[in-house]
């Protein structure tokens, strides 16, 4: 791989990513949701009182995100990162490309890494969105108010702003490993469906065995439990603990995967 192919081939992947007309409606989705979210608890009288923070969304406009990210950790996040991740290699099956586009004078290794790039950055973008439009829709919204943490300590802004940034900052391993999952699912089964959709049942499916009594390493084994080490962030002695066990496991899933997908594409018959 060299740098400029390598680079060129991003290039054209995030131009082609910029014309697609479901990436631009995942990222409206991605800003106004958290704004709607905002807005509806500010007209209703009921609140989640089920999920942290769910009874300060009213209170303190820096229990929104927290709210916002507690939700996407569950459902939105497997989506995000899969949708393009999931799409990127198999796409060039679906439309017969794949001879068109190793025959300009890029290897199959400045491929690979232009469309993972292209891919990381879509799931990057689209977490950051999603934090950036929650935490100003909370404090527009709501109000800029200090916020109760999960020990029951009054947090003051400054101080909860700083941590709400830490928790989703927290979230973009978990969610490159689910990428980095995506992509091997597209290069493996060569099939779109495949590709987006199994990564997503794959989250249900960990989000349900987390549920499940069973041995805690096994629970700490899955890429889901680093969606909520945030939570260690929230309490009047922070521990981090979670946050660099879940990093970690989350940098083994994306190595792992990226590594497989690299060699299904690289021993390929693809011809021409």
């Amino acid at each position: 791989m060299n740098v400029p192919g390598f680079l060129a081939a991003a290039g054209v992947e995030c131009s082609k990513l910029v014309a697609q007309l479901k990436v631009r409606i995942m990222f409206v989705a991605c800003l106004a949701g958290p704004i709607a979210f905002a807005v509806a608890m500010r007209v209703q009288s009921s609140v989640p009182s089920d999920t942290l923070f769910g009874r300060s969304v009213t209170e303190s406009g820096f229990a929104v995100p927290l709210v916002v990210l507690g939700f996407a950790a569950l459902w939105a996040f497997p989506v995000l990162a899969s949708v393009v991740g999931g799409d990127l290699f198999s796409a060039e099956d679906r439309y017969g490309t794949w001879k068109t586009v190793l025959t300009r004078s890029r290897s199959r290794a400045d491929i690979f890494a232009g469309k993972v790039l292209a891919a990381l950055l879509f799931s990057l973008l689209s977490v950051v969105t999603v934090a950036v439009s929650s935490v100003a829709a909370g404090v527009l919204v709501v109000g800029p108010q200090p916020l109760i943490d999960l020990s029951g300590t009054l947090v003051s802004p400054a101080q909860a702003l700083i941590r709400v940034a830490l928790a989703w900052l927290s979230v973009l391993p978990p969610a490159f490993g689910f990428t980095a999952l995506a992509v091997a699912l597209s290069v493996g089964t060569r099939s779109s469906a495949a590709g987006i959709g199994l990564p997503v049942v794959a989250g249900l499916l960990m989000q349900l065995c987390a549920f499940v009594d069973g041995p805690e390493v096994v629970h700490r084994m899955l890429i889901t439990s680093a969606f909520v080490a945030w939570h260690g962030l929230f309490v009047e002695s922070p521990y981090y603990g979670p946050l660099v066990y879940g990093t970690t496991v989350s940098g083994v899933y994306f190595v792992v995967c990226l590594v497989v997908a690299y060699r299904m594409l690289r021993r390929r018959d693809i011809g021409g």
